[in-house]
């Protein structure tokens, strides 16, 4: 069945975005579009483009998969060294867009990153597929490479070295968790006039909604 067919029995999406139809909160609001997304079988509906910025002021952006989003912000998992680790330690502020183009909708998060604590961690990475274990921890991540049979070589080695017990969390893997300061929805509509919101945190922790030029 087509995203469009799949449309046809959800609630309007194309007739744009509206103030009463605006959770108070915006993770809320998130967690709705996230659920719709995923009945509408939107591909990969939990990816995310993570930017981050280095020492240098130099951007840097790649995709990523969301593993948890709840009140104190949007979690995801990955190396604790390489290149935006390096940068998150530098400058312990990031952006993640969604983008769903079938429903031709977006959400910006911008705000504080925070390690993730390490028992929550290991909590998730238990759940992994085995082989995405040992991936993790035969990656050098962002270092050189000189073969894919160099890596392929290192998960045979770790996969030798786990057999017949659980793979552990690696010391140079964890997660990070972006504590929003901001939350941004965009709902397309044609000719390019679209709808676009924003909830700004204000002190004491509640939100503040406002639309904007598109």
């Amino acid at each position: 069945m087509s995203v469009i067919a799949r449309l046809a029995g959800l609630p309007g999406v194309l007739l744009g975005l509206h103030e009463r139809q605006l959770d108070p909160d915006p993770i809320r609001q998130f967690r709705r579009w996230l659920a719709f997304a995923r009945r509408a079988g939107c591909f990969w509906p939990t990816s995310f483009c993570l930017s981050t910025v280095g020492g240098d002021g130099r951007p840097a952006g790649r995709m990523m998969l969301l593993k948890g989003v709840d009140e104190r912000g949007f979690a995801f998992y990955t190396h604790v060294v390489g290149r935006k680790a390096d940068e998150m330690r530098q400058v312990p502020y990031a952006a993640m867009t969604f983008h769903w183009n079938e429903l031709i909708r977006q959400v910006r998060v911008e705000g504080r990153v925070e390690p993730i604590p390490r028992d929550e961690a290991e909590a998730y990475f238990a759940t992994r597929p085995r082989m995405s274990q040992i991936g993790a921890w035969a990656s050098r991540q962002s270092q050189p490479l000189a073969s894919r049979r160099e890596f392929m070589n290192r998960c045979r080695e770790f996969e030798e070295r786990f057999r017949g017990r659980e793979v552990p969390l690696p010391p140079h893997w964890g997660g990070y968790r972006v504590v929003p300061a901001t939350i941004e929805f965009w709902q397309g509509r044609p000719n390019r006039l679209h709808d676009r919101f924003r909830y700004t945190r204000v002190h004491d922790g509640t939100w503040t909604l406002q639309r904007l030029y598109p």
